[in-house]
């Protein structure tokens, strides 16, 4: 008798261990075959937010820069510490640079990302929200003309890339100054950034 409920328990573990063994592989396999198509959807939307954001281009050329070592820009980014760069041409000329930013400050804690284009010169040419979290009916409107639009047309050298509140130009969103001040934080490290670029001749 002792003999039999020994066996039955050494062939129950057999049993949990293959069935483990097997659950663990075909998970894996899962996350796999998951894997190239949640890359390419990912590609999708920077290649449509790229073209959101800037005039019409026939080449890119994509590259990361480091963002400056300044407190302001660095604080709180973790081991994030460069940005993408997207530099779009035309027949051959420049004609923009997009850059994939973010912040941390937002009032929820999902990182805030933004594509920023910029023309050769440095004026914001458009801004697209490209992941947020924030408060439905509130932060949300982050992604709306209303607010984002305030962002086109700026050359930030004569923009105050800051909420009123905070002595700069941008209209801050109604019960949203978090949100607002997450989005001038993000599009002022895009501008950094972008500046430190310029002056090494790589937008031009």
């Amino acid at each position: 008798m002792a003999k039999k409920v020994k066996s039955s328990f050494i062939n129950m573990v057999l049993t949990l261990t293959i069935i483990t063994v097997v659950a663990s592989l075909a998970l894996g396999s899962i996350y796999n075959l998951t894997l190239e198509p949640i890359a390419a959807a990912k590609k999708a939307a920077r290649e449509r937010a790229i073209k959101l954001v800037l005039p019409t281009f026939d080449s890119l050329n994509s590259f990361k820069v480091q963002i400056p070592a300044d407190p302001e820009l660095t604080a709180g980014n973790g081991d994030q510490d460069s940005l993408e760069f997207h530099q779009a041409f035309e027949n051959g000329k420049l004609v923009g640079v997009a850059v994939s930013t973010f912040s941390n400050q937002g009032y929820d804690p999902t990182q805030i990302q933004i594509m920023v284009g910029f023309l050769p010169d440095g004026v914001i040419d458009s801004t697209v929200v490209t992941q947020q979290k924030e408060t439905p009916g509130l932060g949300t409107k982050m992604t709306g003309e209303k607010f984002n639009g305030q962002f086109a047309g700026k050359n930030p050298a004569k923009f105050s890339l800051y909420v009123t509140k905070d002595g700069g130009q941008v209209d801050a969103i109604t019960a949203s100054t978090i949100t607002s001040r997450a989005v001038c934080d993000a599009i002022r490290r895009a501008n950094a950034t972008f500046e430190s670029v310029k002056k090494e001749g790589g937008t031009e």
